[in-house]
């Protein structure tokens, strides 16, 4: 699992740690009840603050995505396929309104926008 962390960035390096573990299972990287870094050995990798990297875990634990073993490590959830599916919906309904604003904005008409969705749908 590659994370990579910027500090030019405006988003809190937690939050950007958060978001990469959430969105690698989100996409299937990261499958049911697989083990993930310490908390030490990714705050080494990244040369980042323990406490950080805490954080990162504490706020995906709090959003059910992973479970912490007191001794064992931190593991991807399991059972939460409805959270996930719901997370999921979500973020591609935040893309396709973001669509449906810039396709506003070009003056292309839903009926428009609705052939393109279904022809890329097709092809993937």
């Amino acid at each position: 699992m590659d994370i990579i962390v910027s500090n030019a960035s405006g988003e809190p390096i937690y939050a950007q740690i958060a978001s990469q573990i959430k969105g690698a299972i989100l996409a299937g990287e990261l499958g049911e009840g697989e083990s993930l870094p310490s908390i030490r050995a990714l705050a080494n990798d990244l040369r980042i603050s323990v406490i950080t990297t805490k954080r990162a875990y504490a706020e995906l634990e709090e959003a059910g995505f992973i479970d912490t073993v007191q001794g064992k490590g931190s593991f991807v959830a399991g059972g939460n396929l409805e959270l996930l599916r719901e997370e999921r919906l979500r973020r591609v309904e935040s893309l396709l309104s973001q669509a449906v604003a810039e396709a506003a904005s070009a003056g292309i008409a839903p009926e428009e926008l609705h052939a393109m969705l279904d022809l890329m749908a097709e092809e993937g």
